[in-house]
């Protein structure tokens, strides 16, 4: 199968080995990967923040980029969420019914890479190998939007040497939310140290989760409390093999 990686903003500039792993993932399994180039924004934060106008561009030119793909694939629920749930809306809500019609075309073959692995594949066993202690969170848009329930989960619990601890309070938000975490704050604070003492009390060596946002948010305040765990993409995980060391996985 011949695969367009859709790699999100916050990959693009902060996270590449999210989607160099998911690359590695899709490789292993047989699969050919190709990058479109001309990928931009997709145009969630512009959405989310009342920017719709705005964001009508960047909707258009993602599905004019990825219009030929046969299937998409990206390391991001929040994205793909954005892509199934909101880009058709913008186009109906400004009068363009022929850009909703490609946006509906384009949300129907777009897959966060746990989904597409699941369901698409239908594997759950993609070869990997980490021996570490792992905790999910299962982040707002993977469970609220896209529904990709225990996916994740099950593709963890057949990666070799994965010792998985069930996370307190799993379905409670992280405090991120995109712009949430600059306009509210303290609640946002305060759902973060809820969401690290959780994270904390499993005493495992690594959090992950399918979205780098929410990774990126709980990250920041592990680092400020020197807590001794870190954080890794679900992919970077399901992408480490045998002959990937300890020292050779990225840390944050």
């Amino acid at each position: 199968m011949r695969i367009a990686l859709f790699i999100t903003c916050l990959s693009d500039a902060l996270f590449p080995r999210a989607g160099q792993a998911t690359t590695a993932v899709l490789e292993r399994l047989g699969h050919e990967v190709v990058f479109p180039p001309a990928q931009t924004c997709c145009g969630q934060m512009h959405i989310n923040t009342g920017y719709q106008r705005e964001a009508l561009r960047l909707v258009e030119h993602h599905a004019d980029v990825f219009a030929d793909a046969d299937v998409v694939v990206a390391p991001s629920a929040s994205c793909v969420g954005s892509v199934r749930h909101q880009h058709a809306t913008v186009a109906r809500r400004l009068n363009r019914p022929e850009l909703a019609d490609r946006c509906t075309a384009a949300a129907a073959k777009t897959y966060e890479l746990c989904e597409f692995l699941v369901d698409v594949l239908g594997v759950t066993d993609v070869g990997a190998y980490f021996p570490h202690s792992v905790t999910y969170h299962p982040t707002c848009h993977s469970m609220r939007m896209l529904r990709v329930n225990d996916k994740p989960l099950r593709l963890l619990r057949q990666v070799r040497g994965l010792d998985l601890k069930q996370l307190p309070d799993a379905d409670q938000c992280c405090g991120f939310g995109g712009t949430f975490a600059l306009k509210n704050t303290d609640t946002s604070s305060a759902m973060l140290a809820d969401k690290m003492a959780n994270v904390l009390s499993t005493r495992a060596e690594v959090l992950t989760a399918a979205d780098a946002s929410c990774l990126m948010h709980i990250s920041g305040g592990l680092t400020r409390l020197s807590a001794g765990s870190r954080t890794l993409h679900i992919a970077e995980i399901l992408a480490c093999t045998d002959d990937a060391t300890a020292d050779e996985r990225p840390t944050r």
